[in-house]
């Protein structure tokens, strides 16, 4: 498992943590077509996260 903010540090969305917080806090980011606002939210193998018009699979990335 890893947390919402630290994937999208990995995957070179946000450059640092405080930048991942505010896209998420702001409902920039969805999980599985959803907006998700907690930036400690635990993602599986199984989640999509859609933000920026990109959808990443996080079982392909972790």
């Amino acid at each position: 498992m890893i947390k919402l903010d630290q994937f999208l540090k990995l995957v070179g969305v946000a450059s640092t943590g405080g930048q991942a917080k505010l896209m998420i806090l702001d409902g920039d980011v969805k999980v599985n077509d959803i907006v998700e606002t907690r930036r400690g939210k635990k993602l599986v193998s199984e989640d999509k996260v859609t933000v920026g018009g990109q959808t990443f699979n996080v079982g392909d990335v972790i």
